[in-house]
């Protein structure tokens, strides 16, 4: 925590001489027009780069519609939004163009002391621009080398706004909305600063909310996240880079994929990371989604004071092996704690214009899990304060994975990672596999509905210690079981039903105190 603040207060002194003497030049006198269909782009281009020749300085875009295509931000200029202010993108494709790799309505690279500020909107008019690219591809006008045929979608858009390999950012209180692709791209950017912006981009495939590739020191506080896809995800390509000291506070998420994720891409990592305070909603997959399956690592992340409701799932930790040739990852030194979670029955993300994809197979509602691989293990993970509250209602008819056969339980070390890759787990409220250094204090667990299956499952879990905690069923079936598990220690379990589980084979060193267990058996004897 304290390295968050040393880096706020030198971001804010880094800043401030831009602030303090920044010279203002309206985009009117270099031949903006307010109408929302003349193009813009050149004035207000122009203007930047007077603003750049002059040694820094606001750009301002005033009141009303201005119609525009990629825009290049260079250094010590700000791009000011004034109240009731649009920048309306263009949907004809021939007004965007890339700077190497970097595709976007707004593009900043390689510079420092960039802002985009002010009270006014970034209108991307991504459904409408994605469709116009999809009919130059099918038309052979603009052949899209990645269009995708599977799902019938060019692959070929721009971001909002992308900028990459850019220092002392600051983004603030303007509304981002209606992206053809993700909305905020930042990659390898450092000491960056989002704050008090809301985000609104629920009309086309891949709007995540805000992406972060191999940033350092990064704050995103006090915002709204709309998104057709993932709200807020960390991502690292480099495997000689890694997402590092993150501070992510005062949020509030809608998202038709995961809430806040790390991953898919992991090839370096994402460290020294603080979530808290944080409200999600309405979200189709995880409200916690940690994921290092490219060979990187995540260390030390605390997460804390999380509330999510009609959200499909409450935590999703996986350590995989995607990159097969090369090395395996790790996951380690994660803590959440204050976490409470509302699971729906159905799905939750029903009045999405862009909806999650149904699974293609029938499956009772997910648990949480935290998964490694065999020999590989997720490592000192505390969970404290938990509350989650599942619907229940599965069905055995519907789809069931016998206690017994544990072991055909899929590893799917390769797959693309998402709670459901597993496909129907034996758990309704926790499958735990692969961990080492497992804290459980005071989750309390509950269930609205009949539900066959029980509550946990350890498999292959080293040094477990559950303490405190509740789980509330309205089945009397067996609610923990163990299998191949070693230094496990369960104290001051309030348990409904039969109580405790031991597989064939549950291993050795099991101390329980302090719970009611009526029954303990192996099942298959």
């Amino acid at each position: 925590m304290k390295k968050l603040i040393r880096t706020a207060i030198r971001f804010a002194i880094l800043t401030a001489p831009l602030m303090l003497n920044a010279k203002d030049y309206s985009i009117y006198d270099f031949g903006a027009i307010n109408d929302g269909k003349a193009l813009s782009t050149k004035a207000i281009q122009s203007a930047v780069n007077q603003a750049y020749q002059d040694g820094g300085g606001r750009v301002i875009i005033p009141e009303g519609i201005f119609l525009c295509g990629t825009i290049t931000l260079k250094s010590n200029v700000e791009l000011h939004l004034q109240k009731n202010a649009r920048i309306q993108g263009s949907i004809d494709a021939a007004d965007y163009y890339k700077i190497q790799d970097d595709y976007a309505l707004i593009i900043s690279r390689d510079q420092h002391d960039i802002s985009i500020t002010g009270e006014g909107v970034l209108d991307g008019r991504g459904r409408e621009l994605a469709l116009s690219l999809d009919s130059l591809h099918h038309t052979g006008v603009l052949i899209d080398e990645g269009y995708n045929y599977r799902r019938m979608r060019p692959g070929n858009r721009p971001n909002l706004v992308k900028f990459n390999r850019c220092k002392n950012v600051r983004i603030s209180g303007i509304k981002a909305m209606n992206a053809a692709d993700w909305v905020l791209r930042l990659n390898k950017c450092e000491e960056l600063e989002i704050d008090r912006i809301h985000v609104d981009s629920d009309v086309f495939w891949n709007n995540d909310g805000i992406d972060l590739e191999d940033c350092r020191h990064v704050r995103i506080t006090n915002t709204f996240i709309n998104s057709a896809d993932d709200g807020i995800c960390l991502k690292s390509n480099d495997p000689n880079a890694s997402c590092d000291a993150i501070y992510i506070a005062n949020n509030t998420v809608r998202s038709s994929a995961s809430a806040i994720k790390f991953g898919t891409a992991s090839a370096g990592g994402f460290k020294n990371i603080t979530i808290e305070n944080i409200t999600i909603y309405d979200t189709f997959r995880s409200a916690l989604a940690f994921e290092a399956v490219d060979g990187g690592t995540i260390d030390n992340v605390r997460a804390k004071n999380i509330f999510a409701v009609n959200t499909g799932n409450a935590i999703f930790i996986k350590l995989g092996h995607r990159n097969i040739d090369g090395k395996i990852g790790a996951i380690r030194n994660v803590n959440i704690s204050q976490l409470h979670v509302h699971i729906p029955f159905g799905p939750p993300d029903l009045k999405y214009k862009m909806r999650g994809p149904e699974l293609p197979f029938f499956h009772n509602t997910f648990p949480a899990s935290i998964t490694g691989l065999p020999g590989h293990y997720v490592e000192n993970i505390t969970l404290e304060d938990i509350n989650i509250s599942y619907p229940g209602r599965a069905d055995k008819g519907y789809a069931h994975m016998d206690l017994w056969r544990l072991d055909a339980v899929p590893e799917q070390e390769a797959k693309y990672p998402e709670f459901h890759m597993f496909g129907e787990l034996p758990a309704w409220g926790f499958y735990v596999r692969h961990v080492s250094g497992l804290e459980m204090r005071n989750v309390r667990l509950s269930i609205r509905d009949d539900e066959f299956r029980p509550a946990y499952v350890f498999d292959d879990v080293k040094h477990l210690e559950i303490e405190d905690g509740f789980v509330v069923s309205l089945s009397n079936n067996d609610q923990v079981v163990l299998k191949d598990t070693e230094q496990v220690n369960i104290s001051n379990l309030k348990v409904d039903g039969n109580k405790l589980t031991k597989v064939p084979g549950y291993g050795a060193n099991i101390a329980v105190s302090g719970v009611e267990i009526s029954e303990q058996k192996e099942i298959g004897k």
